[in-house]
C-alpha cells in the first residue's frame, strides 16, 4: 500500500480565510503512486527540493520540480508518484475561489491546462523567502499574508495558458517525459540527440515542440533546472558555492555565477548575504526585545 512506502509529513505554516500555506514533506521507499485522491479546493504545490509526478489520467502526468509549480484543480482525481524515489519538499498555496482567476478552471478537451508551469527567477525567490520567514517565525501576519499573496499572484500569472497555446496530448508526454528526466539527474552531460530518445521525437522535433510548449529552449530549460535545484544549497550557508555550481553541472564558478546572476537578479554569493543579514537583523530584534523591560514584566 501506498501509506507503507511513504512518509508524508505536513505542517499547516499559516491560515486565513482566502489563503493557506503549508509545508509538504515525502520521503518514499519506492517510486510507487498513491491511491486516487483529490483537493476539495484550488491549491498550488511549489516544491523547493526532489520531483514528484502529478498523474491526472491514464497516461498522463505532469512534472513537479523546483523550477516549476504544480496546480491541483479543485475534486479532480489525481495520484501522486515519485520518479527515482527521491521524495520531495514544497510549499502548498490553498486558496479561495474569490482569488482565482477566471480562466484558471477553463481547460480544453483534454483538461490539460492549466496543470504546471515553469517558474520565473522572482517566484523562486519569493517562494524561498516566504519559507524562510516562516520558518523564522520573525514574519508578522499581514507580512505574511502579503508575501504569499504576491507569490500566488506570480505563480497564476505563470500558470495561464498562452491564447494560442497548441496542446496536443502526444506532444505533452513527450515533453513531460525530457522534464522527468532532466529533473531527476540536472547535472548530467545533456544531448538534444539524448533527450530525443527519451522522448521518443527527432531531436528537430524535440526542439521545436519543446519551446512550443514551455516557452524555453531545450538548453534554457535545462539550466534553469540547474539553477532551481541549487537555490536550496546557495541559501544553506554550508555549502562551498564553488562546489554546489560543479555539483549543478556547471563547467566552473564563474559559469555558475553568470548564469545565476542572469537568471535571479544578484550572484549566489550576494543572494546568500542578503539572507544572512536578514536573519541577523532578525536575532537582533528578538534579543533587543527580550532585554527590554516590558519582555521582563
Amino acid at each position: 500500500m501506498y501509506a507503507e512506502t511513504v512518509t508524508v509529513t505536513r505542517q499547516n505554516l499559516f491560515d486565513s480565510d482566502m489563503l493557506q500555506v503549508g509545508g509538504f514533506d515525502a520521503r518514499p521507499a519506492t517510486d510507487a503512486c498513491s491511491e486516487v485522491e483529490w483537493q476539495p479546493g484550488h491549491a498550488v504545490v511549489l516544491p523547493f527540493a526532489g520531483v514528484f509526478a502529478k498523474h491526472d489520467a491514464p497516461g498522463r502526468h505532469v512534472i513537479g520540480t523546483p523550477s516549476h509549480a504544480v496546480f491541483f484543480a479543485p475534486e479532480l482525481p489525481y495520484r501522486i508518484g515519485f520518479p527515482g524515489a527521491i521524495g520531495d519538499r514544497a510549499l502548498t498555496l490553498r486558496f479561495s475561489g474569490e482569488l482565482a482567476p477566471e480562466w484558471l478552471d477553463r481547460r480544453g478537451p483534454d483538461r490539460l491546462l492549466p496543470s504546471a508551469a515553469l517558474l520565473p527567477g522572482r517566484a523562486m525567490v519569493l517562494r524561498d523567502l516566504l519559507r524562510t520567514r516562516l520558518a523564522s517565525g520573525a514574519a508578522d501576519r499581514l507580512e505574511t499574508e502579503a508575501l504569499s499573496l504576491e507569490l500566488l499572484g506570480v505563480v497564476l500569472q505563470s500558470l495561464r495558458p498562452a491564447p494560442r497555446a497548441a496542446t496536443k496530448l502526444r506532444h505533452a508526454r513527450a515533453v513531460e517525459r525530457v522534464k522527468e528526466a532532466v529533473a531527476l539527474a540536472p547535472a548530467d552531460n545533456w544531448s538534444v540527440a539524448r533527450l530525443a530518445r527519451t522522448a521518443y521525437l527527432s531531436p528537430f522535433h524535440l526542439c521545436r515542440v519543446f519551446r512550443d510548449m514551455t516557452g524555453t529552449s531545450l538548453h534554457d530549460y535545462v539550466v534553469r533546472e540547474r539553477l532551481a535545484q541549487s537555490l536550496d544549497a546557495v541559501l544553506d550557508r554550508a555549502g562551498n558555492l564553488t562546489a554546489i555550481g560543479l555539483d549543478a553541472g556547471f563547467a566552473s564558478h564563474s559559469h555558475f555565477t553568470a548564469r545565476f546572476r542572469r537568471f535571479f537578479g544578484c550572484t549566489p554569493a550576494a543572494l546568500r548575504q542578503r539572507m544572512t543579514t536578514a536573519r541577523r537583523a532578525e536575532i537582533r530584534k528578538i534579543m533587543t526585545a527580550a532585554r527590554s523591560p516590558s519582555a521582563l514584566d
